[in-house]
């Protein structure tokens, strides 16, 4: 088939952003233009690709295939081009981030400024959530996850650690009072994660149990956990990177610092095999890794 990348690229966009005018506004062209190589692409596979309806646009099965396809002709692509010009020491293009929200604002954003200076090529999309994305259905180039990664289809590098504490709003701490001790923690409001129950084992350093919390308010967002703890619903556990800023400004106070374990987490940037040795990834896992060393 007579393929045209930028019908692959303007096709990729589209099953990302989930309409034509998404994907046209992002490009600075008429809609036309997408819809033409939309049309070109369904015929040369001679098949729909999407379904499209008042209430948006929905990829078929055999849309579903070809976007993987499409996906990997053009990683292919930008590797070959990597490869034949020798930009290795000049990163350039997008790079597509999956991160909690929590991790996404307090690494990734507070970054791109110092990022940008260094490689004013590289452009960063982020998208920022808890779930685990699938990264090849959904474009990822980079996912920075904590704990574990077991996959053979991914490469996983550590560009940090972690650990976690609890931590309290002064103003909840001043209506409800300071817990002197973990079994004070029974009378305390405290926040639980919906999503991932592991959250809500909170390791007790001086035994070998754990304090299951079940919670008095829940939210399956981290970035949500965090705005409550902030506004003084009640005590979390927080991710110290995330939680540090607001330590700062006293926003959060640490809580009971010595009765629960806080031991360090690996923090990785995963990536998909065929993506982990182009520059402007290792780039950008390079730089967050000394920013997280800083």
């Amino acid at each position: 088939m007579n393929l045209q990348l930028d019908d692959l690229r303007f096709f990729v966009r589209v099953a990302e952003l989930g309409t034509l005018s998404a994907a046209a506004r992002e490009r600075d062209v008429p809609v036309s233009q997408v819809t033409r190589a939309l049309k070109r692409l369904e015929a040369l596979c001679a098949v729909r690709l999407v379904h499209r309806s008042t209430h948006g646009l929905s990829l078929t099965d055999e849309g579903d295939t070809f976007l993987t396809y499409c996906r990997q002709t053009l990683e292919n692509t930008e590797a070959l081009g990597v490869e034949l010009t020798g930009k290795l020491n000049s990163p350039s293009g997008w790079v597509r981030v999956g991160a909690s929200p929590s991790i996404a604002q307090s690494l990734i954003v507070p970054s791109m400024v110092a990022l940008r200076e260094k490689y004013p090529a590289l452009h960063l999309d982020i998208v920022a959530d808890d779930r685990v994305s699938d990264m090849a259905r959904e474009g990822i180039d980079i996912a920075i996850r904590t704990g574990s990664v077991q996959s053979d289809l991914l490469v996983a590098r550590q560009i940090g650690t972690a650990s976690r504490s609890l931590y309290a709003a002064p103003s909840y701490l001043k209506q409800h009072g300071t817990p002197q001790h973990p079994r004070d923690l029974q009378d305390h409001h405290l926040i639980a994660n919906s999503r991932a129950a592991s959250m809500n084992r909170w390791q007790r350093a001086d035994e070998k149990n754990v304090l299951e919390v079940k919670g008095q308010a829940r939210s399956d967002n981290s970035a949500v956990l965090l705005s409550m703890t902030v506004h003084g619903v009640g005590i979390s556990r927080i991710t110290d990177i995330v939680a540090r800023p607001f330590v700062q400004s006293g926003a959060l106070v640490a809580v009971l610092q010595n009765h629960f374990a806080q031991d360090a987490v690996p923090i990785y940037g995963v990536m998909l095999q065929e993506r982990h040795r182009l520059p402007k990834v290792r780039a950008c896992l390079d730089f967050w890794q000394t920013w997280l060393a800083a």
